[in-house]
């Protein structure tokens, strides 16, 4: 059997990328094939599932090999209390082993306050510093904790990936562009209340966006008390087509093409 490329798995022209979703995560992956069946159908041609610990490394390949999409493995900073100093070994084996298109979910969390700050920020360097021997862009977990993440990509000189539900300022975010990465938009834009999400979203830079579900996780507004999936994606770009006053077939190939760039595969 051929070895696996990060270039394999391309999604069909101008299709939607859900380029953050957990489709092992447990809400999801009783049903997951009716899951993607549906994302299909709505038109989502590819999806990127990162791992969030070592333990679900075999998960994400399992998914890659059953559905033929993309991957990502990284030690999450939400589950620290399930990292050991041996999982950065197993996490630098597995990228050099398994063409991953990026390493992540890998960040910060000063959201959660249990979350030991400089142990968290240990971690991701040394995640980084995979990175960047690998030479994979990142997927980034980046709740409350935006400036020290920028701190850490520009000292250890990653400039390529994605910023994963972004929720920052204006200023973080063209830092964040300016870095050479896109940034992650979802369902927080369907809430009326997300004011500074949706003005975001509406004046951005296109070129700087991507769209993704996080599902199970960051329900719309419009479906709370349902498990997010990737097929909502196709709802989602409708709703970013709104907020810039653009046609979502417009959207399409953009966000496509931006999906590609922010994981170095065009």
């Amino acid at each position: 059997m051929e070895a696996v490329s990060r270039f394999d798995f391309r999604p069909a022209a101008g299709c939607l990328i859900d380029s953050h979703c957990h489709l092992d995560a447990p809400e999801l992956r009783a049903g997951v094939d009716a899951v993607v069946a549906r994302a299909r159908a709505a038109g989502v041609g590819q999806l990127l599932l990162p791992a969030v610990t070592a333990g679900n490394f075999d998960d994400v390949l399992a998914m890659r090999e059953r559905y033929g999409c993309w991957i990502a493995f990284g030690l999450h900073p939400i589950y620290l209390d399930r990292h050991l100093d041996e999982h950065l070994a197993l996490l630098d084996a597995a990228l050099a082993a398994h063409a991953p298109v990026a390493v992540g979910e890998i960040g910060l969390d000063f959201y959660l306050p249990e979350l030991d700050p400089a142990r968290q920020e240990a971690l991701l360097v040394e995640q980084l510093k995979l990175a960047r021997k690998h030479g994979l862009p990142v997927v980034l977990h980046v709740r409350r904790s935006v400036d020290r993440v920028l701190k850490h990509l520009r000292e250890q000189k990653v400039e390529c990936g994605i910023a994963h539900a972004f929720n920052g300022s204006e200023q973080q975010a063209r830092a964040f562009i300016r870095q050479g990465f896109r940034l992650g938009f979802g369902g927080a834009m369907s809430y009326s209340g997300s004011r500074r999400i949706r003005q975001l979203a509406a004046t951005l830079p296109l070129d700087s966006l991507v769209l993704e579900t996080d599902a199970p996780d960051i329900r719309p507004e419009y479906a709370q008390d349902v498990p997010n999936e990737p097929a909502q994606l196709a709802r989602f770009v409708e709703i970013l087509a709104g907020l810039r006053g653009l046609g979502a077939e417009t959207l399409r190939p953009a966000l496509h093409a931006n999906t590609l760039k922010a994981l170095a595969l065009d």
